[in-house]
């Protein structure tokens, strides 16, 4: 493991139920990132989809590759504190269920970057085998987290 979940907490705003990312296993600034999401019955998303037979939503399946995007790009960019909003999908697809119990591995590669600007490719994985896949596009903000706690008060 090259970092846990404190270093996760450190850099992403998000927070449990939506933390979508429990370890970061390879790291290579500004082009490869791959870590994992360990998929438990616990997930309150699982009571209804699909009740009796849960499945992880698609979209919580790209939120997570979103999440390790962002961990890619603040490290990268040594830009802690600030915030990544994403922008854009593409040609995602959903090529097999991924169910408690399962580790998914994620892994995104970044194909073009021009300023704030990022593009990757992203893949997440159960058992060395696809289940998603596509394409992710996101904006590193000026705004950081606390200047928006701030501007909330």
């Amino acid at each position: 493991m090259l970092f846990g979940i404190d270093r996760i907490l450190q850099l992403l705003p998000h927070r449990y139920p939506f933390l979508m990312v429990d370890k970061v296993l390879e790291f290579e600034k500004e082009k490869r990132i791959v870590g994992i999401k360990n998929v438990t019955a616990n997930e309150p998303y699982f009571m209804g989809h699909f009740g009796e037979y849960p499945v992880m939503p698609g979209v919580m399946i790209v939120e997570a590759l979103a999440q390790l995007g962002c961990i890619l790009l603040l490290e990268s960019t040594g830009e802690l504190q600030k915030l990544v909003y994403f922008r854009s999908i593409e040609n995602v697809k959903f090529r097999k269920k991924v169910r408690p119990g399962d580790v998914m591995k994620m892994e995104v590669i970044v194909t073009k970057r021009k300023g704030p600007l990022w593009k990757v490719d992203a893949k997440a994985f159960v058992d060395d085998e696809i289940v998603t896949e596509g394409v992710l596009h996101a904006f590193a903000s000026d705004e950081t987290v606390a200047e928006l706690k701030g501007k909330n008060k």
